[in-house]
């Protein structure tokens, strides 16, 4: 098993590719604890997931919160191997639209959070381990109505490099996950019904050059090889799991003849 005796802390755990990431690194053999805001859903993870799983209910928001679940997740299982900042939020911040409350929401969730968790986490970091931080394709697309999604996760991959030197001397990795479009509840707020969804889901489609929406599971795999020591010598890089998108543009079925 790739993750053997390895202690894993994941935020957004209770959803989509964070709990993806959560049940297969469980398979890969490691320790884990999951958080989210949402008691609900992060109950019926902790069900799904089993005995094994440490489900602490924090919001990434509150700095405070997460320093308290980093600590009972070490205090449980030891020193932290991995960690995944994988919490976000969506948010359509069109120009001339959009309140200043509304826009400081998604990156205050998607940017400064994610920095919170990595510092919660340093002292608690075995020497060589692995920091995978979640972006997004939109960090590079320029898709109206997303500048402070695509600010947010920009700024996730210029963080990550900026951390990656201050803990290159322990020897820990820090690295970036960028989904495209992938089957998550992120998109429900766009696609309320399951024929919106299905209109939405072909749309997407037409711009991908496999043709089709990513899933959580696929997500995870890139996750999972980040945080193993097959990807020892990988620092500071971000891995596109797209279909495409922003490699191959061009490729996409909406440009074929």
């Amino acid at each position: 098993m790739r993750l053997e005796n390895k202690v894993a802390f994941i935020t957004g755990g209770n959803s989509g590719i964070g709990l993806a990431t959560a049940r297969l690194f469980l398979a890969e053999g490691a320790r884990v604890a999951i958080t989210g805001r949402n008691r609900e859903t992060l109950d019926a993870a902790a069900r799904e997931l089993g005995p094994d799983v440490l489900a602490l209910q924090a919001d990434v928001k509150d700095v405070a919160a997460t320093e308290r679940a980093v600590a009972r997740a070490a205090e449980r299982f030891g020193a932290l191997d991995i960690v995944f900042a994988n919490a976000g939020i969506g948010g359509n911040t069109p120009l001339g639209k959009t309140s200043l409350a509304a826009f400081e929401e998604v990156l205050r969730v998607n940017l400064t959070s994610v920095f919170f968790t990595v510092q919660a986490a340093a002292p608690h970091l075995n020497k060589g381990a692995s920091v995978i931080l979640n972006g997004s394709v939109h960090s590079v697309l320029g898709a109206p109505g997303y500048a402070a999604y695509a600010a947010s996760k920009a700024g996730v991959r210029s963080m990550a490099r900026v951390l990656a030197s201050e803990l290159s001397p322990r020897g820990i990795r820090v690295n970036v996950v960028s989904p495209g479009a992938s089957h998550t509840p992120i998109w429900s707020a766009q696609a309320s019904t399951p024929d919106a969804y299905a209109a939405m889901e072909k749309r997407l489609a037409r711009g991908i050059p496999l043709g089709r929406m990513g899933e959580a599971d696929e997500v995870a795999k890139t996750v999972l090889f980040l945080a193993s020591d097959d990807a020892s010598n990988i620092q500071a890089a971000e891995f596109f799991v797209d279909g495409g998108t922003t490699g191959s543009p061009m490729g996409a079925p909406i440009y074929r003849t």
